[in-house]
C-alpha cells in the first residue's frame, strides 16, 4: 500500500508539471508540439469560443471513452488517473488564474525561446515521471494503444507523423515564427523524454577483479544490501587465481562501493558502466 501511495504521489507530481508546462508556457505563445495539447492549441485559435484548456479536457475524456470501448482490460487505471488529473488541472488553472495574468496570446514573458524551453522541460519531466511509474497522460497514447491492437501500423511512426502535422499546422494557424518554434519543440521533446527516463533509472554495473572476494562480497551484501555474483578467473600473464565479482547498485551507492573496494584490495581492477534498465529484485519489475 505504501508503495502504491508513493507511486501515485509521483504520478500526481508529473501531472502537475505537465499542466503547468502546457497552460503557462505552451498555450500562451501557441506552441503546438504535437499531442492533445498541440491539437487543442491550434483548434482554440480556429474556434475562439473554446479555450485550449477546455479542448484538452474534452478531447482527453473522449479518448478515454474510446479507450474503454476499444482497448478494454488493457487500459490501465493509472492512465485514467493521469489523464483526468492532467486535464482537470489545466482546466482548473484556466478558472483560477485571471486571463490578464496568462492566457492564449498573453504569455508570461516576451521571450518565446525561454518559454519554449520551460514548456518542453516541464512537460517532458512530467511525462517521464509518469512513464517511469507505468502510466501515461493518455491523449495520443490512447490512440497508439488502439492502433496497436487493431492494425499492423507502425505506431511510433504514425504518432510521429501526426505530431509533425500538428506542429506544421501552426505555420498556417499562427505565423512562421510560432511554426518554427513548434517544430523545434517537437524535436526537443522527442529526444528529451527518453533521456530523462534513462537518467532517472541510471544504475552502476560493477565488474570487480580481486584477490579478496569474501570481504568485498560481505560489504556488498550486508552494507549495501545488494546481490553479487562470483566467477573464477585467472590472470593470463601471471596465472594468479582471482575472482570476478558482478554487482549492480544505485548511483548513490556506487561511490561508497568504489572506495570500499580500493580500501579492501588496492590491487583490484574495477570496471564501472552505466545501465538504465535493470530488471529484477531490488530494481525494476519485469
Amino acid at each position: 500500500m505504501l508503495k502504491i501511495v508513493k507511486e501515485y504521489i509521483f504520478i500526481t507530481f508529473g501531472a502537475v508539471l505537465m499542466a503547468v508546462g502546457v497552460y503557462f508556457f505552451k498555450i500562451p505563445y501557441g506552441f503546438s508540439t504535437g499531442g492533445v495539447s498541440g491539437i487543442a492549441t491550434v483548434l482554440s485559435k480556429i474556434i475562439p469560443n473554446l479555450s485550449a484548456a477546455t479542448l484538452i479536457l474534452i478531447m482527453n475524456v473522449a479518448l478515454l471513452v474510446l479507450g474503454f470501448i476499444f482497448v478494454n482490460k488493457d487500459f490501465g487505471v493509472r492512465t485514467v488517473y493521469c489523464t483526468l488529473m492532467y486535464s482537470a488541472l489545466t482546466y482548473l488553472f484556466e478558472l483560477l488564474i485571471p486571463a490578464e495574468v496568462v492566457s492564449a496570446g498573453n504569455p508570461l514573458t516576451d521571450q518565446p525561446l525561454l518559454e519554449l524551453i520551460f514548456a518542453i522541460l516541464l512537460t517532458s519531466f512530467g511525462a517521464a515521471i509518469m512513464f517511469n511509474t507505468g502510466a501515461s497522460s493518455g491523449g495520443t497514447d490512447i490512440i497508439a494503444m488502439i492502433l496497436k491492437k487493431y492494425t499492423a501500423i507502425n505506431v511510433g511512426t504514425a504518432l510521429l507523423i501526426a505530431d509533425a502535422i500538428v506542429a506544421f499546422s501552426s505555420f498556417f494557424v499562427f505565423d512562421v515564427t510560432i511554426g518554427l518554434f513548434s517544430v523545434l519543440g517537437l524535436f526537443m521533446k522527442a529526444f528529451l523524454v527518453d533521456g530523462i527516463i534513462e537518467n532517472m533509472n541510471m544504475c552502476k554495473y560493477f565488474t570487480i577483479i580481486t584477490e579478496k572476494p569474501d570481504e568485498i562480497c560481505d560489504f556488498i551484501m550486508t552494507t549495501l544490501h545488494r546481490g553479487v555474483t562470483k566467477q573464477d578467473a585467472e590472470g593470463a600473464f601471471s596465472h594468479n587465481k582471482k575472482k570476478v565479482l558482478l554487482t549492480v547498485c544505485k548511483r548513490s551507492e556506487a561511490h561508497q562501493l568504489k572506495l570500499k573496494v580500493k580500501e579492501i584490495d588496492p590491487t583490484s581492477f574495477i570496471m564501472i558502466t552505466n545501465s538504465s534498465e535493470i530488471l529484477g529484485r531490488g530494481f525494476r519489475n519485469f
